[in-house]
């Protein structure tokens, strides 16, 4: 089967919002495993007691359908993997956009706004043909670097950022008011 993906119109958000993002969380990366990923080695996660579901688009306003409202989306890209006309995975990528907190200090960056594969399409390179597409749509709207943002408690993320070449930038305890046990983990790549 193979694997198309196709940049969408951002009145499509339904089309791409048909991909859920949720996951279950069985393990976290505690300050060991963060820090293993600071300097590049392989981390190693640590079992939570009772695993819980994580689904960003139940948060107030993360829901593709509610960027619309809250984002200019003029500047976003937004791409589609479809496998047998079925969309199977969705990446959102915003150019330089200084009302974005992650990108008012790098002018040079893009910002992998969203990654989502489906649950039955993961582990067979989705992820990874969507990185290297919105990789390259980031440089061509002049970007030199692309910034994630992730948690401790997304593993799967984190191991597939730095297996496609980014690097652990940024670490914030607390940066969530809502989630205080949860870490921020901002990680980067140079397409240059």
């Amino acid at each position: 089967m193979s694997l198309a993906i196709i940049e969408e119109q951002s009145g499509r958000l339904a089309e791409y919002a048909r991909v859920p993002i949720g996951f279950t969380v069985t393990e976290i990366l505690d300050d060991h495993g963060i820090d293993a990923m600071l300097h590049g080695r392989e981390a190693t996660p640590v079992p939570i007691h009772t695993p819980y579901w994580k689904d960003y688009d139940a948060y107030p306003g993360g829901r593709p359908a509610d960027w619309s409202s809250r984002f200019d989306l003029s500047r976003w890209v937004i791409l589609v993997a479809y496998r047998d006309a079925r969309p199977v995975g969705g990446a959102a990528i915003i150019g330089h956009d200084p009302r974005i907190d992650l990108l008012r200090d790098c002018p040079a960056c893009a910002l992998l706004w969203d990654l989502r594969v489906a649950p039955d399409a993961r582990c067979q390179g989705v992820g990874s043909a969507l990185l290297r597409a919105a990789e390259a749509h980031a440089r061509g709207l002049g970007a030199r670097a692309v910034r994630v943002e992730t948690q401790n408690v997304n593993v799967p993320a984190c191991r597939a950022y730095q297996r496609n070449g980014y690097r652990l930038e940024c670490v914030t305890h607390a940066a969530y008011a809502e989630l205080p046990a949860e870490v921020q983990l901002i990680w980067r790549k140079s397409l240059g």
